[in-house]
């Protein structure tokens, strides 16, 4: 009988020690896959639904970058993003992230086109700002590794909308 609740309790503790290990490894490597190089210390939502109920609930506003891997212009920007100290404590602290690699069926997403990078702003209150735009008239919503000020400014920007208007 000894025997028998000694191999139960050693199945026992393989078995929750495995599963420790592997929740271990998940939480580990989750922000990792999500963040795709934009910045592992954030909190990055997987989906854009997910992304607009953290919004919602948490009173921030949720930034959406879109872009893909074999990008030129989205991957010097990513690296311009992930460089900026002020843009990272911002992302951490006071947005809802989300970054993707493909398109939303929200068609307020891309007023002016499907093009990458692409980086906008919804509000807590669910509306995507078109108000909060980049330096160019042909591309709204896209920015360069060189406007990375701009972007911060437009983050605050964000940030301040929600303190007047909501």
């Amino acid at each position: 009988i000894m025997f028998h609740s000694t191999l139960a309790l050693s199945l026992l503790l393989i078995a929750v020690s495995s599963n420790l290990a592997m929740a271990i490894k998940k939480e580990k490597r989750a922000p990792q896959t999500l963040s795709r190089g934009w910045g592992d210390e954030i909190t990055w939502v997987q989906t854009y639904e997910e992304g607009l109920y953290q919004a919602k609930k948490s009173n921030k506003p949720l930034m959406v970058i879109h872009h893909l891997e074999d990008c030129q212009y989205c991957q010097a920007l990513k690296k311009a993003f992930a460089e900026s100290e002020e843009i990272q404590e911002m992302a951490q602290n006071n947005f809802v992230m989300l970054n993707l690699m493909h398109e939303t069926t929200d068609k307020n997403l891309s007023p002016d086109g499907q093009y990458v990078p692409r980086i906008m702003f919804i509000d807590p209150s669910l509306t995507v700002r078109a108000d909060i735009t980049g330096r160019y008239s042909n591309r709204l919503y896209t920015y360069e590794p060189q406007d990375i000020p701009f972007l911060i400014e437009n983050m605050k920007k964000a940030l301040r909308l929600i303190q007047t208007e909501l």
